[in-house]
């Protein structure tokens, strides 16, 4: 019976310890709703900054008195302060709201603490009554016959901790096999990787290539005077078929031009276009 006793009040202090952790732990959150206070304790000016409707109020108090208002960071002067009336007392509510509960959870902070306090005190009288029950334990185990029934259920505990240690086992083989799979699957992330890497390199030195193909493009074309300065371009597009400039058709002879000196840079077609700010550069461009 002692034995029982004994770990029924160890359980107890264990749930007791418990609930002292979860119970200071717990607090009442206060209502904020986008709302700042600052208060200059030199000059006793307190500013109050909140977020409502979809604007920014800010308001400046001197001894109780609003000395200033902004909204959306636009100063309103006094004789205005009456057109945003309800939006001022609204915030200064919710302030006060915001104060009350602040104080009320003050409040209940301190009860906390002494709540938790009292739980100690239980909890080191469980600690020593704990220290009795297993002085008393060391006189019930002289007794033989609650010793072979606590054996037979230490050998029933026994076969259930080996079932559980069959299925850790189990589950650790499992694992190892999904810890496999995990691992091959990272080796070809890392092979994609490496793959996307070396693609990225080729089309980025193609962009650089076609960067320079355009660039000394527009500056013939400047200097042939199809254009004035290479600001005047916003379409070049030429094929095997043909070369339009500003949407205008050049003559074969210009575009022969081209075709000889750029030869395999241009002659599987080329088509820029800027417009807005944006360039947009195609190689192996056909027009339809």
């Amino acid at each position: 019976m002692n034995t029982i006793n004994t770990m029924r009040n160890t359980l107890l202090a264990a749930l007791i310890i418990c609930s002292v952790s979860a119970y200071a732990q717990k607090k009442t959150k206060p209502t904020i709703y986008g709302t700042h206070t600052n208060t200059n304790t030199n000059t006793r000016e307190e500013t109050i900054s909140t977020d409502k409707g979809g604007k920014n109020y800010e308001m400046t108090f001197a001894d109780g008195k609003m000395t200033s208002f902004s909204v959306d960071g636009k100063a309103i002067p006094a004789e205005q302060w009456s057109d945003y009336q309800k939006q001022i007392d609204e915030i200064k509510e919710q302030v006060k709201q915001d104060r009350e509960q602040a104080e009320k959870d003050r409040a209940q902070a301190q009860k906390d603490r002494e709540h938790a306090k009292l739980d100690r005190i239980q909890a080191d009288k469980d600690r020593l009554q704990a220290i009795q029950d297993k002085k008393q334990a060391q006189l019930d185990r002289q007794q033989s016959l609650k010793d072979r029934a606590q054996a037979d259920r230490d050998r029933a505990q026994a076969e259930q901790d080996r079932k559980q240690a069959e299925k850790d086992r189990q589950q650790a083989d499992l694992d190892r096999v999904q810890a496999e799979k995990d691992r091959e699957q990272a080796d070809k992330d890392r092979e994609q990787a490496v793959r996307d890497r070396a693609q990225a390199e080729k089309d980025r030195a193609a962009a650089e290539e076609d960067r320079k193909l355009i660039n000394n493009l527009v500056s013939d074309l400047v200097a042939d005077k199809l254009i004035t300065t290479k600001s005047d371009i916003h379409e070049l597009v030429i094929t095997d078929q043909g070369m339009t400039l500003n949407e205008q058709q050049q003559p074969d002879a210009v575009h022969q031009k081209y075709i000889n000196k750029y030869g395999d840079l241009i002659k599987t077609g080329i088509s820029y276009k800027a417009e807005g700010g944006n360039i947009s550069i195609r190689r192996n461009w056909r027009k339809n």
